[in-house]
């Protein structure tokens, strides 16, 4: 890790140019340091910049930290150097200096460690690092670490919040900003924001709106954080009531449609983007009685019929552009967008017309 002399960002908006340079800050403004990864930490790295160029603005982001860059693509190979974290392009596109942009491989990087305690700074922020933070960083800011949580804490702790609450079906979830300390989301509760759950909404999309209301809880309260009547005011959590969010795995992503309906849709939503879902389907052709097995992407699903609509069967139906498939409780599901192996997401109906003769279909 290249490791520079460290100096405050200079803050303003972003301006249009490849190369976007920031207009200075005010002077003795407090120093944040800004830690993330992917895509949603980048919008709140983004945001907060915007907030730094306020007038009533008390603060800058002095410096930013985020994973190393890893490959990306099918089989996770490529040439030359990996590309940087969407958090560290859009420090770039912000103007900030390659000096303050710091990709430790651990948080636990002495050289890291030396060149943070230099800065001073009065604050760090969080937003999907994906490092585990030791004592040795957390004893550093001023006013300690604050992470945006994108759920209602104690509840889902962990690496997968938003995937977990959508897999389970919530109707209600949450962002919460909160101190951090050495166990896993468990530190004392700043504010939280509660938010319906739409019954369609899916990983990505809810993980942006999720971000989007955590950054702006975090501005409203930077001001109570810095003066320290934050730190007086958090309410610790109760962990009687903490559940754990576990890390998604590739291994969950077959659907089993022995299973509810409504339990298979909320896992297409839940596990959308990474790892995805898919099913095991037998087409039979009916003109030469030969039956060839396929593993479909599943991407979109709607519930049309709750257990005991249909007697079970393993037969599914084209219905115009869906696939209706009976599950094994009676329950229904229709299959709204699928990716066939080496081809782009299309419907069912559009998979099934490209068949060259009749053919049945049946779940495994």
């Amino acid at each position: 890790m290249r490791i520079a002399a460290v100096r405050g960002v200079r803050c303003g908006r972003l301006r249009t140019s490849r190369t976007a340079n920031v207009a200075h800050c005010a002077s003795q403004k407090h120093r944040l340091v800004f830690l993330g990864t992917p895509d949603v930490a980048a919008l709140v790295l983004q945001q907060l910049h915007d907030a730094c160029a306020h007038p009533t603005s008390s603060w800058e982001v002095s410096a930013v930290v985020s994973q190393p860059g890893r490959p990306r693509g099918r089989g996770r190979k490529t040439r030359g150097d990996a590309p940087p974290s969407p958090v560290v392009h859009m420090a770039q596109e912000l103007g900030v200096g390659e000096g303050r942009i710091w990709t430790p491989k651990t948080a636990r990087d002495e050289s890291f460690l030396d060149t943070l305690r230099r800065l001073e700074p009065d604050l760090c922020i969080t937003a999907a690092y994906g490092n585990v933070l030791p004592d040795e960083f957390l004893s550093i800011p001023k006013r300690g670490t604050v992470n945006i949580h994108p759920s209602l804490l104690p509840k889902y702790r962990g690496a997968a919040p938003v995937q977990r609450a959508l897999e389970a079906g919530d109707e209600e979830s949450g962002v919460t900003l909160a101190f951090t300390v050495k166990a896993m989301d468990a530190g004392p509760i700043i504010a939280q924001e509660r938010i319906a759950v739409d019954e369609h909404v899916k990983t990505p999309e809810f993980l942006d709106q999720m971000f989007e209301l955590g950054t702006k809880l975090l501005v409203s309260h930077l001001p109570a954080i810095l003066d320290g009547t934050a730190a007086i005011n958090a309410i610790p959590q109760e962990d009687g009531q903490a559940t754990h969010a576990k890390k998604v795995s590739k291994e969950e992503s077959l659907l089993d449609f022995t299973q509810n309906a409504r339990k298979l849709h909320n896992k297409v939503r839940a596990f959308a983007g990474w790892p995805g879902t898919a099913a095991d389907l037998v087409i039979h052709d009916q003109d030469s009685g030969l039956d060839t097995q396929v593993q479909l992407k599943v991407e979109t699903t709607r519930v049309v019929g709750v257990a005991g609509a249909r007697t079970a069967t393993a037969l599914a139906e084209v219905e115009g552009d869906s696939l209706r498939v009976v599950c094994g409780d009676g329950s229904i599901v229709d299959i709204l967008e699928v990716k066939p192996p080496g081809k782009k997401t299309m419907t069912p109906g559009a998979w099934v017309r490209g068949f060259r003769s009749k053919c049945q279909i049946r779940w495994v």
